[in-house]
């Protein structure tokens, strides 16, 4: 299986994602300010602060979720436990976030995440536990003959 361009696709899917996220945080930020709106009296300053939090916060997110699929397509190794779990919640916010826009936004914005939840997933399957032991007659250490 070709894990590596897999890796690498996803990596780029995941970069290329996290400024639009941003920039997206940022329009509605930009909303909430021009409009002074709030949630049950809370500050509108307070707003948007927390939609520029969660813009950067989730870019930055997106931006470490990629490195991980990046380096794991580098090196051709699967991820450690950390990377693993970054990617798996990565895949799990895409499918909400699905799950969501496709009553808010519509099947094109669905299509677009599960397609992200797909190569985030096919990475983390090409490099599942089986994909670190050799095959034979690569440069796996050759077992000495048992003794008579």
């Amino acid at each position: 299986m070709a894990r590596r361009p897999i890796a690498l696709v996803t990596a780029a899917v995941l970069f290329l994602e996290a400024p639009g996220i941003v920039a997206i945080n940022a329009v509605m930020a930009g909303f909430v300010e021009a409009q002074s709106m709030s949630l049950d009296g809370m500050d509108p300053d307070a707003m948007v602060a927390g939609t520029w939090g969660l813009g950067i916060g989730s870019g930055v997110a997106l931006v470490l979720c990629g490195l991980v699929a990046l380096v794991a397509g580098i090196r051709d190794r699967r991820p450690g436990r950390l990377g693993r779990g970054l990617l798996v919640g990565c895949a799990v916010v895409h499918g909400i976030l699905g799950a969501v826009a496709v009553g808010l936004l519509g099947w094109p914005s669905f299509a677009f995440l599960m397609t992200v939840v797909g190569l985030v997933v096919l990475t983390l399957v090409a490099y599942g536990k089986e994909a670190d032991v050799p095959e034979k007659g690569t440069d796996a250490p050759e077992e000495a003959p048992a003794a008579a």
